[in-house]
């Protein structure tokens, strides 16, 4: 699959570039959209999600972009994801540090044309159980937007945690993207904004055995 990170720059003015390139999906940090307030969504004052879903329209691929979701005054770290012209869903943030922010409910794992994606959001990427549990339910890649720079640490936890849940994961920040493989290496990083990959999916399979005590009544 062909993957185009967007760390940079807002989706409409992605939107105004000319088609270039066919890619199966483009992830943007949270820089795409900003501030996206549901009631002025839903009142038609505002067209955040819409353009979001006309940019998957557009290219014909999936479109993934994190932003700030405001729910009468909660606020909460989210990302919209959409396909060929349709949202198929926003997650949310789970965990929040010291009251920075509202928090979601669940987990999402959404079906696309490329297989099932995982979705980690912002801060979710510090709690391995969210990886965990998107692994364990069938995630076949997971992206990451992210609202923060990317440091050494984020670098660390990308690795780790691909070679742990044997999944590779797609991280966007702020002015930067890495790729990290199964492998638990970096395959692609670049602080060039839009800027692509080619990545190659490949799946292994390993017996895994495990000795357990029984004890019979």
């Amino acid at each position: 699959m062909r993957i185009a990170f967007v760390s940079q720059g807002l989706l409409r003015v992605y939107k105004e570039r000319e088609n270039t390139s066919s890619v199966d999906v483009i992830l943007f940090g949270f820089n795409g959209v900003g501030e996206v307030s549901y009631e002025k969504e839903l009142k038609g004052e505002s067209g955040f999600f819409e353009d979001v879903a006309k940019l998957s329209k557009r290219e014909k691929n999936l479109v993934v972009c994190g932003c700030v979701t405001d729910t009468l005054g909660h606020k909460r770290k989210s990302v919209a994801v959409a396909e060929n012209g349709k949202l198929l869903g926003v997650s949310d943030m789970l965990y929040a540090v010291d009251g920075e922010c509202s928090v979601g409910a669940n987990v999402r794992i959404y079906p696309t044309k490329i297989g099932k994606m995982g979705v980690v959001v912002a801060g979710d990427l510090y709690f391995p159980e969210i990886l965990q549990a998107l692994s364990l339910c069938g995630s076949e890649f997971i992206v990451c937007p992210i609202d923060r720079p990317i440091t050494p640490l984020e670098r660390s936890y990308l690795c780790v945690y691909a070679h742990m849940y044997a999944l590779p994961v797609f991280l966007c920040g702020e002015g930067f993207c890495l790729v990290a493989d199964p492998k638990g290496e970096i395959v692609f990083s670049s602080p060039n904004s839009p800027c692509e990959v080619n990545y190659t999916n490949k799946k292994e399979y390993h017996l895994l055995e495990r000795r357990s005590a029984r004890r019979f009544l």
